[in-house]
C-alpha cells in the first residue's frame, strides 16, 4: 500500500488531483500541458491529423518488463500515406525469408543478381559491384536505416514480392496493413505484382539459389477512411485539377507500426505466433543499423553535410542539424511524402535510465496539391515532432 500511495502523490503533482479508480491517460495529459510548445498542430486537430501512440516501459526489480501504451487521437482507419515507414517490415521479412529458405551458404551477406523480364523493371548481372562490393541483402537493409534508400526497399519488395510480404505480416497479427507498391517509381498495378528473377552465388560464383520471376494476384482491401484526398496533384509536369486517390496506395497503420517496432526490440516479451523467425544476429544487425547515424557508417560513406544526424530521426532532433548526443540511441523508421510526415522510434537514454516508445503521424500539405513539394516539414513538421520527443523524453527523466 507504500508504494501505491507514494506513486498516487507523484501522479496527483503532476497532474492534479486523481480520485481512486480514475484511469490517467498520461499522453493525453502531456500533450494538452505543453499545447503552447506543440502548435499549431494540437490547436488544429482535424488540419493536421495527428496521432502519437506512446508506451512506458517499466522494469521491476527482477528485470521483469511491463508495457504501458497510451494514445493521442488515434485513428486507425483514416488513411495516411506511409512513405518510407512500410521498409522496416520489408528489412524484417527479407531476414526472415532467408531463415525459412534454409540453404546452405545463403544469408543476408550473400552476393546477389536481379535480372530484369518485366517493362520499366533494372537488372544488374553477377558481375555488378558498387563501393561496398557485391550487393546483398544486409546492404540494402543498411541503407534502408542509414539513410531511407527507395532502391533498397524496391530490390527486397523483388526479393518478397507482394503476396508475401502481406501475407508474413497478416500472420503475424499486422492487419491494418497493405504494402503493394515499390516506392520512387512509377509502376502499374500490375506491374508491382510482378517480380524479377534473382541468383544467390557462392564464394567461387555459383548459383546456390535461383529464385524464379513470379506474378502475385491477389485482392488488399481494408477499410479505410479519407483515402481520396485534396484539390489536385501533378502528373507528367501537369496539375490534374481533382483529388488523389489513395485507394490503391501502401498503408501501415501507426499501431502495427508501433508494435511491429517493438517485437524487433523485445521480442521475448511476445508469444511465438507473434515472434518473427529471425536468430539473435538478425536482431542485433537490425539494431545496429537501426540506431546507426550516417556519419557512423564505414560503407557505404556518407557526406555530413548531405546527411546529417537526424536526417533519419525526426523526434527529439528532426529540427537541428546538430550532432545528437552519444547517451542517445534511437532505434526508429521514417517517413516523409505527399505531405504526411511519420516517425515510429524506440529512444534510450542509459546515462539517465530512459527508454519509451514513441510513434507520431501528421498532415502538412497547405495548399492540399499533392506531388509540387510544398509541404510545411521544416516550418511545422519537423519542429513538432522535435518538441514531442524532448516532451517525452523529459517526462521519463522525471519519473520515480
Amino acid at each position: 500500500m507504500k508504494t501505491l500511495f507514494i506513486s498516487i502523490i507523484f501522479i496527483t503533482q503532476f497532474f492534479g488531483s486523481l480520485t481512486l479508480g480514475q484511469t490517467i491517460n498520461i499522453l493525453e495529459d502531456l500533450v494538452k500541458q505543453n499545447s503552447e510548445k506543440l502548435s499549431p498542430v494540437i490547436e488544429n486537430l482535424d488540419k493536421y491529423e495527428v496521432q502519437i501512440l506512446y508506451t512506458q516501459i517499466d522494469r521491476d526489480e527482477n528485470g521483469e518488463i511491463k508495457f504501458n501504451t497510451f494514445s493521442f487521437n488515434e485513428k486507425p482507419k483514416k488513411y495516411f500515406y506511409p512513405a518510407s515507414t512500410v521498409k522496416l517490415p520489408a528489412a524484417v521479412l527479407a531476414l526472415e525469408k532467408i531463415n525459412e529458405i534454409n540453404v546452405d551458404g545463403l544469408n543476408k551477406f550473400t552476393h546477389l543478381s536481379i535480372d530484369s523480364v518485366y517493362e520499366g523493371h533494372v537488372s544488374f548481372g553477377k558481375n555488378y559491384k558498387d563501393e561496398c562490393g557485391y550487393p546483398n541483402i544486409a546492404n540494402y537493409i543498411k541503407q534502408i536505416f542509414l539513410v531511407s534508400d527507395n532502391e533498397s526497399f524496391n530490390r527486397l519488395y523483388d526479393f518478397l514480392g507482394q503476396k508475401e510480404i502481406n501475407e508474413r505480416l497478416k500472420n503475424r497479427g499486422f492487419n491494418n496493413t497493405k504494402i503493394i507498391h515499390r516506392l520512387e517509381v512509377a509502376r502499374t498495378a500490375d506491374q508491382n505484382m510482378q517480380t524479377n528473377p534473382i541468383d544467390f552465388y557462392d564464394e567461387s560464383g555459383n548459383i546456390i539459389y535461383h529464385q524464379p520471376e513470379r506474378y502475385d494476384s491477389i485482392d488488399f482491401k481494408l477499410d479505410l477512411e479519407n483515402t481520396i484526398r485534396g484539390k489536385g496533384f501533378i502528373q507528367n509536369d501537369t496539375l490534374v485539377k481533382e483529388p488523389k486517390d489513395f485507394s490503391h496506395n501502401n498503408y501501415f497503420g501507426l499501431r502495427d507500426q508501433h508494435n511491429l517496432l517493438m517485437r524487433i526490440l523485445f521480442p521475448e516479451e511476445f508469444s511465438k505466433e507473434e515472434q518473427f523467425n529471425l536468430t539473435l544476429e538478425d536482431y542485433k544487425f537490425l539494431k545496429k543499423y537501426m540506431s546507426m547515424l550516417p556519419r557512423e557508417s564505414e560503407c557505404p560513406k556518407y557526406n555530413s553535410e548531405e546527411y546529417w544526424d537526424s536526417y533519419v530521426k525526426f523526434l527529439m532532433f528532426g529540427d537541428s542539424k546538430e550532432p545528437i548526443p552519444r547517451n542517445i540511441k534511437i532505434y526508429n523508421k521514417v517517413g516523409d511524402a505527399y505531405g504526411f510526415l511519420t516517425d515510429n522510434a524506440y529512444i534510450v537514454d542509459e546515462e539517465n535510465n530512459v527508454e519509451f516508445f514513441l510513434s507520431a503521424t501528421l498532415f502538412l500539405n497547405e495548399n492540399q496539391i499533392f506531388n509540387d513539394d510544398k509541404y510545411e516539414y521544416e516550418e511545422i513538421g519537423f519542429p513538432f515532432m522535435a518538441k514531442l520527443g524532448k516532451i517525452i523524453y523529459e517526462y521519463e527523466k522525471s519519473k520515480k
